[in-house]
């Protein structure tokens, strides 16, 4: 430390100036002893050996610099001064120590956005150790770059030392965070063929808003910003700018260290297409063929992602027809004068190989036949890559895996491969018990029991109950592959008790279903349905149509149901689709007669980031059999939260007003009053859609946000189809809970009449629609 070299120097030129002292004038001196004095901790064997001043034997100055250099740079000491002293008459020279204080504890005041563990980690002074200044000075320096690393580039950090009479210490570490200094600007320098938002669109970093406190917008982390260097240059890349340059980007911290100014200067180039394109090596169809498969042609501007995905249906060509090893690559040329690039595609196929063993582990409840059935390759067939795809989809849709990894492995044949199938199984079953608030139900108790994978046979078992506005029991079990064949058999037992506007109604019943898979994405159902039911509560103002089927009535009915299912994952989709065919006919015995058809259609795009854009749609209608009145309770209703948002539950379609028989006091005759209220006696036809963006809140826990525009109404036997629409749009969040799917969603009715509010919240737990 230069104050201890410095004192030296000072003191070695005056030094005990009095009777007692002596001056350096002299160049030697020779004294009877030298003694150590002021250490505490340090033995004086640990010192002695570093001073080279003996008794009895001359010295100088240099002699003593020298000494007290050695000393000081053991590291356990503050000051070190050399004196020339007289004991009992003989003269002495004593080296005074100032040891540094033991540092007991180490503290941290003030921190709050950072954790103390973190900051804990970033130093290296410890305790108990010596204290010294420039490892105290580094531990700083340390946990500054941390701050700066989460974006607090006005953090201050500054030490206090407390020494208690035992020289024991404990070292605070006092800081004042200050606030997270944002990005507030991305600029650009050079760019013509995109403009700045849309650079800033492609981009991770973003710059803040006024709900950065809450969403973390404009973050700067140098790591993500590097690779936004990347995506912008693959952004130019995808447009035919082979010859850009995105260059390093200039990070400015503003006066007050609360905001960053980034700046990214870009040298675009020219823009390129394709010149020649051909095919070249082991071809297994004809030239033509294999570039009638790619998108990029001659004449079209480059796109370096529109070429990785045709240079992929190739490999997939090839590697479905059992060519594993199969490798296309791109020898391109540039040819700057006419900004072409001419391609040829070199492709090796290899060879075909064939599937040896298909291995399953980590399965411990799951039995291997349930996960063997979903691959849809056998031992011996020829490698398909597009099968293998498929059968991870199949596998991880069932629902009962975390993860699901399907790789290939090289056997002692060159021409067979084996198939190891590693899964890691995640809890099937649930148990609850809860209560809640339905904006169509009203306030409900419930429970339920469900297992998608009994006895780890794939068997579904749903039990569930509800008592409030609507009190519900249900039962059901599920097969889906009814011993071992491709068939699935179920039945569910249920009993219903619902409280509607104008009537309430009992319901006591069953069915039994049977399905087939027909094909790799679809599933066929055939359902018979019976139940008891009985209509009763009839409001005086209800329809005559309500009133007429009041009592007990008998529904026998066969349906059948046609799905297509191609999402990439059942229970979060974020492409494919998922369409349904529907028909039931009651009149297999039983009072009631209909016949009824629904064709139900959602399908799923990536949207903007993480978002998804599920755009979905449903047209139904029922028809009257052998002249009888559809019944009540298997109309069209539409309104609320699983068909049109902020519009009210099941009061969207025909109506008529409510009309109260009574008897008039003077003639003693009965009259009818038509009311100013309606009752809703549902729609015979129905269509309707929703477009939805949905998009993560936080991910951790599942949390979603969505946004919404709905359209749609039923119609009755006299009206058209597409006659009239109502409208609504809103937003919400919906939750993957431990309890199932909840979702809370406000819709804004952009069409409201006289009796309608013009927006609500609507709560429900349940299946997501």
């Amino acid at each position: 430390m230069s104050f201890g070299t410095n004192l030296v120097n000072i003191l070695i030129l005056l030094l005990l100036l009095g009777g007692s002292a002596t001056t350096w004038a002299a160049d030697n001196y020779t004294v009877a002893d030298v003694l150590i004095e002021g250490n505490r901790r340090v033995e004086k064997s640990a010192i002695l050996p570093l001073v080279s001043v003996k008794p009895n034997q001359p010295f100088g100055k240099p002699e003593v610099d020298r000494d007290i250099r050695a000393i000081y740079k053991l590291g356990r000491f503050e000051d070190v001064r050399a004196e020339i002293d007289s004991r009992n008459g003989l003269k002495v020279l004593v080296y005074r120590l100032e040891e540094r204080p033991l540092i007991r504890r180490v503290e941290w005041s003030g921190n709050s956005e950072i954790e103390t563990q973190k900051l804990r980690e970033a130093v290296t002074l410890r305790a108990p150790g010596i204290y010294e200044p420039q490892v105290v000075a580094n531990s700083i320096q340390e946990m500054k770059a941390v701050y700066v690393g989460e974006g607090f580039h006005a953090a201050e950090i500054k030490e206090k030392l407390t020494v208690n009479d035992a020289n024991e210490a404990t070292v605070t570490f006092e800081i004042k965070e200050g606030e997270k200094a944002l990005v507030a600007t991305i600029t650009f320098e050079g760019n013509k063929v995109f403009d700045d938002d849309e650079l800033r669109g492609a981009m991770e970093t973003k710059q803040r808003w006024f709900l950065s406190w809450l969403t973390g917008r404009g973050s700067y982390l140098p790591e993500v910003l590097e690779n936004d260097l990347d995506i912008l240059a693959d952004k130019y890349f995808n447009h035919g700018y082979l010859q850009v340059k995105i260059k390093d980007p200039e990070v400015v911290v503003s006066e007050d260290k609360t905001s960053l100014l980034v700046k990214i200067r870009v040298e675009e180039g020219d823009q390129f297409r394709i010149g020649k394109l051909e095919v070249e090596g082991d071809l297994i169809r004809s030239e033509k063929e294999l570039l009638d498969t790619m998108e990029l042609q001659p004449g079209d501007v480059f796109s370096r992602q529109t070429l990785r995905l045709d240079l992929a249906k190739i490999n997939d060509l090839y590697a479905n027809a059992g060519f594993a090893y199969a490798n296309v690559s791109p020898l391109t040329r540039l040819d700057t004068e006419n900004n072409l690039v001419d391609m040829k595609l070199a492709i090796e196929r290899g060879l075909r190989v064939k599937i040896g063993r298909i291995n399953i582990r980590g399965n411990t409840r799951t039995r291997d036949k349930v996960i063997r059935r979903e691959v849809n390759i056998e031992e011996g067939d020829l490698y398909s890559a597009g099968k293998l795809k498929g059968s991870r989809r199949r596998i991880n849709n069932l629902g009962f895996f975390d993860e699901v990894e399907v790789v290939t492995n090289k056997t002692d044949e060159e021409d067979v491969l084996d198939i190891d199938i590693s899964v890691k199984e995640k809890p099937t079953g649930t148990f609850s018990l809860g209560a809640g608030y339905s904006s169509v139900d009203g306030l409900i108790a419930q429970g339920a029991i469900s297992q998608n994978n009994l006895l780890g046979y794939g068997l579904k078992l749903d039990f569930s109950a509800a008592i409030g506005g609507a009190s519900t029991y249900n039962i059901g079990l599920l097969d889906p592959y009814f011993l071992d064949y491709n068939i699935s058999l179920g039945f569910d037992l249920y009993k219903t008790d619902r409280e509607y506007v104008d009537f309430d109604k009992k319901t006591l019943g069953g069915d039994i279903k049977f399905g087939f898979n027909a094909g790799e994405d679809n599933k066929v159902f055939l359902t018979y349905r019976y139940e008891e039911k009985e209509i009763y509560n009839v409001d005086s103002g209800a329809s005559s149509l309500v009133k007429e089927q009041e009592g007990d009535s008998i529904l026998s009915s066969i349906s059948s149901s046609f799905t297509r299912n191609t999402t990439d994952n059942y229970l979060d989709p974020s492409r494919g689709y998922v369409a349904r065919l529907s028909a039931e006919y009651a009149g297999l015995g039983g009072t009631e007669k209909f016949a009824k058809i629904i064709l139900d259609d959602r399908h799923f795009f990536p949207f903007i980031g993480p978002s998804v854009l599920s755009i979905h749609g449903q047209i139904g209608q029922i028809f009257q059999v052998q002249g009888e009145e559809t019944p009540i309770d298997e109309r069209f209703y539409l309104g609320g939260i699983s068909t049109l948002r902020g519009l009210p539950a099941r009061k969207v379609g025909p109506r008529v007003k409510r009309i109260i028989e009574t008897v008039d006091p003077v003639s003693g005759d009965l009259v009818f009053i038509s009311e100013d209220e309606y009752t809703y006696i549902g729609g015979e036809k129905e269509a309707y859609g929703n477009i939805e963006v949905i998009f993560p809140l936080f991910p951790e826990v599942k949390l979603k946000g969505v946004v919404f525009f709905d359209v749609g109404n039923s119609w009755g036997e006299d009206e058209n189809y597409f006659e009239s629409f109502r409208y609504s749009t809103g937003a919400g969040i919906r939750w993957l809970s431990p309890m199932g799917p909840m979702r809370l969603e406000w819709g804004y009715n952009l069409d409201p009449r006289e009796d309608e509010d013009n927006s609500q919240f609507e709560f429900t737990i349940g299946r997501f629609f």
